[in-house]
């Protein structure tokens, strides 16, 4: 059995693990990490060439939070020595009177974003390609742009490796028992360390269960649509085409994503109120969780690292985790504990 000193990040599903590797890239403890899938695959909602990045938000904690990601986002694509991200802009687009876009607007004003407002006339001005029906007004967030997912992923695990870790793929976690050390155990071997951090993703639940709790996690498939250009590259980043947000734009329930470059499908983690989980274990307060990263984790997991790292060593939080705490929902097994 292998023995940690300080901890380990476990991610049996390989859907979330940027969440918790980039808490690494400033670090000075063993890590190890496991993946229930052999890297690269395509059965979590970190894969993929691109993500959308972004500071635009109804809430101010997440732009306030993305203002520190941008830093590390920028130190880790330095050390690297690869180009991680692309500045393209981010257009919401959404009627005058939507309400969700009137509050990110205020949120960019009250952060000190950089940001235009858009009338239906400017839109179709500073972007003919875009075609609304029905007057819509643009919102363009001047930071947002393309995150280069599959570069960042590799990036990461260099990184880990760089500073001593274990990056440990193809080894399916079978059982945790809690303690003081946590014990691991998988379909190769068995670790042990002081502390574990847990960011499974789809298969969260699966190993949170035999830990007394459950979470309120809806797993989605996302569609992702193509439309072949009829003038070749009139939709690129080369030709100034940004990321957008549909607000409102068709009946469906859902906003309406799209990059000026490819994509693949992928899963998506809710919760009821699309926050985050980012919290110690109730009873066993070594355990770590991570999850719930509701479609918009990526571009956020230089903080969220920084944050499981810091429940992990039980160092005060940088940001207030109200938010993010799972006590605000009920039934969560804890009659089990």
């Amino acid at each position: 059995m292998e023995k940690f000193g300080q901890g380990g990040a476990v991610d049996p599903g390989g859907g979330d693990e940027e969440q918790a590797a980039q808490g690494v890239t400033a670090l000075a403890v063993s890590l190890i990490f496991h993946f229930q899938f052999f890297l690269p695959h395509s059965r979590g909602s970190s894969h993929g060439q691109s993500r959308i990045i972004r500071r635009a938000y109804p809430e101010d904690f997440y732009t306030q939070m993305m203002e520190e990601c941008y830093q590390i986002w920028a130190q880790l694509e330095h050390e690297a020595g690869t180009q991680l991200h692309r500045q393209t802009g981010l257009l919401l687009l959404g009627m005058k009177e939507n309400p969700e876009l009137k509050t990110i607007q205020a949120t960019l004003s009250r952060q000190a974003v950089e940001h235009q407002c858009l009338s239906a006339e400017e839109l179709k001005q500073r972007f003919p390609n875009v075609r609304l029906a029905r007057g819509e007004v643009g919102l363009l967030d001047e930071s947002g742009g393309v995150l280069y997912a599959d570069k960042a992923l590799r990036a990461l695990q260099d990184a880990i490796r760089h500073l001593g870790g274990l990056v440990c793929d193809g080894e399916k976690v079978m059982e945790i028992k809690p303690g003081l050390p946590v014990m691991v155990k998988t379909t190769s071997r068995s670790h042990q360390a002081k502390s574990l951090i847990i960011t499974a993703g789809p298969w969260t639940n699966q190993l949170l269960r035999p830990l007394g709790i459950e979470l309120p996690l809806q797993t989605l498939r996302i569609n992702v649509c193509y439309w072949r250009e009829k003038v070749p590259g009139s939709y690129s980043v080369s030709q100034a085409f940004p990321c957008f947000l549909g607000l409102d734009l068709s009946p469906a329930p859902h906003h309406i994503y799209g990059l000026p470059s490819g994509e693949y499908p992928g899963l998506m983690k809710n919760t009821p109120d699309e926050h985050f989980i980012l919290d110690r274990h109730p009873k066993y307060d070594n355990i770590v969780i991570g999850a719930g990263f509701s479609g918009h984790g990526f571009k956020l997991s230089p903080v969220v690292g920084k944050i499981l790292y810091e429940l992990s060593m039980k160092l005060k939080p940088s940001y207030d985790l109200t938010p993010f705490r799972m006590s605000r929902f009920s039934g969560l097994g804890k009659a089990h504990l």
